[in-house]
Parts: C-alpha cells; structure tokens; sequence
C-alpha cells in the first residue's frame, strides 16, 4: 500500500512539474494611417531556439499562419495580410524551401472605416511553431484591437 502512494505521489509532482510549451505570445497595435485609415498590427514574440511559419508556405509543409478577421459593419479591409521579411531556407525534413520567423514577426492588415470610430476588430490567428528537435500542434489564439 506505501508503494501505491508513493506512486501516486511521485505521478502527481512528475504532473504537476511537467510545463505547457507557449513559445509565442502575440500583442496587438493599431496605426492611424489618416482620418479613414488604419493599420492593424499583431506582433508575434518567440521565444528563442522557436521558429514561427510565414502565411506563404507551399503544399504539403508545415502549417502556415493564418489570420482570420471577424466581419464587422465598421471596415472594410484593404488587401492581404502582410508580413516581415524572415528567413527562407531549404528544410531538410520537408524537403522545400520555407519561410519562417526568429524571435519576432509583424503582421499588418490596413482597413477602412466605414463608420465612426471607436470599435474593436476581432480577428483569430492560427500558427504553428517548431524548435530543431519538434514541432508543436497548431494553435489558434484570439486577437483584438481597438479603434480610437
């Protein structure tokens, strides 16, 4: 029975230390472009050893990062997302070139207001991350930002 417990006791510290792997955390600007116009910026902080993939990745890589902007009768949105420039390099576990990100990343979308300000913009950004030894699943993370 003391060996059961102490199982149970190691199970529960060996749990208890055991740590969910964040290596992004995103924060939200926003940039007044002129009376009408802003720019919306998410800026991903990755923890170093971590690399975050662009949104431009070809067929059968890693999962590219993607934003997702919530429809709002306020803007209207102007292009595609863009992004910084990162690293390009010929991965040798997908075998193609693929871009990806160090440390940071801005992703800008310009929109237009259609309406008075202030509003929010609710957007969703799903990613995926890897170090030299794994990759984590994709993860999805809710943004905001606001309008003045």
């Amino acid at each position: 029975m003391k060996r059961v417990i102490l199982f149970f006791a190691l199970m529960i510290a060996f749990i208890g230390q055991s740590q969910v792997l964040k290596p992004v955390k995103w924060t939200t600007s926003v940039n007044k472009i002129s009376a009408t116009e802003y720019e919306l910026v998410a800026t991903a902080t990755i923890k170093p050893g971590w690399h975050l993939y662009s949104q431009t990745i070809p067929e059968n890589g890693p999962k590219p990062t993607k934003f997702v902007f919530a429809g709002n009768p306020n803007y209207l949105k102007k292009g595609i997302t863009s992004e910084d420039k990162g690293h390009t390099v010929q991965d040798p576990i997908f075998e193609m070139q693929i871009k990806y990100f160090e440390n940071k990343a801005a992703f800008k979308q310009r929109i237009k207001l259609k309406g008075k300000a202030p509003f929010k913009v609710k957007a969703t950004v799903e990613y995926m991350v890897c170090d030299d030894s794994r990759c984590l699943p994709p993860t999805e993370e809710d943004l905001e930002f606001s309008i003045k």
